[in-house]
């Protein structure tokens, strides 16, 4: 970049443009103010797990010495500290940090003690920060334990007024312990919650082996442990590599528990049993981050949108403790299936991620594996116990000089109170005639005269010899490896007694067990079975009457209009559409429009060419089959399971070409061997139906080779049955031919005439 032009003119406003490309002055910026925001706002330290307005709250609280013991302050107090001092941001996202660490349903272990309303799991904001009062909690005290024992460097505010701690040394393992989240530029980080109890095991077994295998950590550490509870439903194998790469994804879901239940199994699995053989579910876990009131929300709209049938109502008795009562249609629907369709449905089962994503002690973002962070955590606290003791030695060999000094005023107390009382400058004649230093002398002259009495050679010897021991114990530490790591171990230990499983602080609250195999979840599964006559008239009007009502009832119709189609169903039956078009469309019979009219057109329902038509309509029935030809004489076998669409489109699935249109739609009977076409020249054919292909789409093989004209009717039959078809009339007679083996020839041939009586139309029915 180069150097600011200027000249001897005035300023004029313009001297301070400097000449340089606007890429690469775009990309210094940016770089600059992007590493900014990683390193100073949004990831947090690995060594005390707090991002700059965590750490500056918790100082100016700290300075305001609103400890445990001490009375609540207005968080006003507090805001207006960490703004004007340390924290020069809007006050209303300083709050909101402040607020965050004090809500037990947001972290695991909470930092900031309220008092006032501070928001709660509804989702409910907090109230002003005039009215709400704050201090800390014994764990953040915990966290910066040693901040006046030279553990860590101070850095000057951000107008040089003020001095702020570069971070806390405490040895709570704050950062797995309350997880954190943030966007950086380029980057972001998401850490869940743990249980300090499982950190402490596994740092300790880190410490005691270095090299540990990632599977022995997974042993102690087993995962997430979220505030709010819920159960981690993944696999140990799922969980354990997540921890391994530093990157991964947790199923995290509420927790159906009914204490009031009698029986422990309606216990562990939420079921309250009423009277008459009814019951209702009971959810006393959300997953974390989930707005009580929104779960609730979204499960009362799935009933609205008649996506949760098998639900009845949903109703919140929630108190101190979370309570959402779920009460099903009837009291033969499935437990399972119900808790199955709201974790699809609502939020319920969400995915919290994992991105162990953090600033190291050279303030460098990583991603790092669990062991990979225990490692670093672990060295940053050794440096902290090194830098702890350092100070201590200093504290020590400066206390050590005044007791020297006042040993030897003790032993020549009169000589020395006889130089106070005659030399006019008494400091440099001490000094020099006992060989005192400058701080030895001062000491002596500054003692009152009622200490005389207490300074007893004894009393201070003794002090000087546990000085002497303690710093031969600290240098000790300093010297060795061993001694440091071993110090660290009896310091966690004894962090981890507060936070045992057997405290409620200490207790693990998430459930880490892959889920149980269940029913599987299917909105087919929670319709309502029940019997329906479907009827499709001529012009393409769709309808469903209640019950199985006769096939050949009079339904009234639309002027110039007829039945064309007509079948028995259940409202938990697919519909098949076959269109003349080779396209197939699916309808939910349980979606059809009542009978009380003349129904809907069906053309509103899928999207159907304009120039086809409606060729067939039938249920769909599982592992079933059918023939499918076309005019022109090609066709193939097609499973039913593959006809079903999805969408309004359909499934394209006979190909016609050159005019051609879907002829033949039949099932295939289970124990149906053979096929037999005829063509409008009337000759028939019967072939082997082995020789036919099965195909999910396509054009299908020549069934029957013609001169002139196409295929008019096909059917499949068992040959040792015979070939039949419906006579005339009204078409109630039946006409079976048993001797049909002239007419049998391999596929493709063009056949011969029919038996004698065959009908007219060339039809087989």
């Amino acid at each position: 970049m180069s150097d600011q032009v200027t000249t001897g003119e005035p300023d004029d406003g313009f001297d301070a443009i400097v000449d340089a490309p606007f890429d690469a002055a775009l990309s210094e910026r940016y770089l600059v103010y992007a590493l900014s925001t990683i390193t100073a706002r949004s990831l947090p330290d690995l060594r005390d797990g707090l991002k700059p307005v965590h750490r500056r709250l918790l100082w100016a609280m700290r300075q305001l010495k609103l400890d445990p013991s001490s009375a609540f302050k207005k968080s006003a107090r507090v805001v207006g500290d960490v703004i004007g001092k340390y924290h020069p941001h809007g006050d209303a996202s300083v709050y909101d940090a402040m607020v965050r660490l004090a809500q037990d349903f947001a972290l695991r272990y909470p930092l900031v003690e309220g008092q006032g309303n501070f928001g709660n799991v509804d989702g409910d904001n907090a109230a002003a920060y005039r009215y709400t009062e704050a201090r800390l909690t014994k764990t953040a005290l915990e966290l910066m334990a040693g901040l006046d024992e030279g553990t860590v460097d101070f850095l000057p505010t951000y107008n040089g007024e003020e001095v702020e701690p570069d971070i806390f040394p405490g040895l709570f393992p704050n950062l797995l312990a309350n997880g954190a989240s943030g966007i950086a530029v380029g980057m972001a980080t998401s850490i869940p919650s743990h249980n300090v109890a499982e950190i402490i095991d596994a740092t300790l077994e880190l410490i005691d082996n270095p090299h540990v295998t990632h599977e022995r950590l997974m042993e102690l550490f087993h995962g997430p442990d979220f505030a709010t509870g819920g159960q981690v439903v993944d696999s140990a194998a799922v969980i354990s590599e997540a921890y391994r790469t530093g990157r991964g994804a947790f199923r995290l879901r509420g927790r159906f528990h009914a204490p009031e239940a009698k029986d422990e199994a309606d216990i562990a699995a939420g079921i309250e049993r009423l009277g008459g053989g009814q019951w209702q579910l009971v959810i006393s876990e959300i997953p974390y981050q989930v707005p009580k009131s929104k779960l609730i929300e979204q499960i009362a709209q799935a009933i609205a949108d008649r996506k949760l049938p098998i639900l009845e109502d949903v109703r919140d008795e929630s108190d101190e403790a979370i309570r959402i009562v779920l009460v099903p249609k009837s009291r033969n629907v499935d437990p399972d299936l119900l808790k199955e369709s709201l974790f699809k449905l609502t939020d319920l089962e969400t995915r919290f991620s994992l991105n162990l994503n953090v600033l190291d002690a050279t303030r460098t973002p990583m991603v790092m594996g669990l062991k990979e962070l225990l490692e670093h955590w672990t060295l940053a606290q050794i440096d902290i116990l090194q830098r702890r003791a350092r100070h201590r030695l200093d504290q020590i060999e400066r206390r050590l000089e005044l007791v020297r000094g006042y040993i030897i005023a003790f032993l020549n107390l009169d000589r020395v109170i006889e130089i106070i009382r005659t030399e006019d400058e008494p400091k440099p004649v001490m000094m020099a005639e006992f060989d005192l230093t400058d701080r030895q002398a001062e000491a002596i002259l500054n003692m009152r005269l009622r200490s005389l009495r207490k300074l007893e050679e004894m009393q201070l010897r003794k002090e000087m010899d546990d000085l002497l021991a303690e710093q031969d114990e600290l240098e000790k530490l300093l010297e060795s490896p061993a001694r440091q790591r071993t110090r660290l171990k009896r310091d966690l230990k004894a962090l981890r007694k507060d936070y045992a499983e057997d405290t409620a602080l200490g207790r693990r609250r998430t459930l880490i067990a892959e889920a149980a195999a269940t029913v599987e979840f299917s909105m087919d599964a929670m319709i309502e079975k029940a019997p329906v006559t479907v009827i499709l008239s001529q012009k393409g009007w769709i309808r469903a009457a209640s019950g199985h009502v006769p096939l050949d009832q009079e339904f009234k119709y639309k002027e110039g209009d007829g039945l064309a189609f007509i079948c028995h169903a259940q409202t938990t039956d697919k519909l098949l559409l076959a269109a003349s078009d080779g396209r197939f469309f699916t309808l939910g019979c349980d979606k059809l429009p009542g009978a009380r009219g003349f129904g809907e057109p069906v053309r509103s329902m899928i999207d159907l060419e304009s120039e086809a038509s409606i060729s067939a309509m039938m249920v769909h029935k599982p592992g079933g089959r059918l023939l499918l030809a076309s005019s022109h004489g090609k066709g193939f076998v097609a499973e039913m399971n593959e006809l079903l669409a999805e969408t309004r489109k359909g499934r394209q699935v006979v190909n016609l070409k050159d005019g051609a249109v879907l002829r033949v739609i039949r099932r295939i009977g289970e124990t149906h061997d053979h096929v037999a076409c005829v063509g409008d020249n009337r000759k028939l054919v019967v072939f082997n139906l082995e020789e036919l292909p099965v195909m999910t789409r396509g054009q299908g093989v020549q069934l029957q080779r013609f001169r002139d004209g196409g295929l008019s009717d096909a059917t499949t039959f068992v040959l040792a049955d015979g070939l039949s078809w419906q006579m005339g009339g009204s078409g109630e007679r039946t006409r079976t031919e048993t001797e049909i083996r002239m007419w049998k020839v391999a596929r493709g041939a063009a056949g011969r005439m029919p038996p004698q009586g065959f009908p007219k139309s060339n039809r087989f029915d």
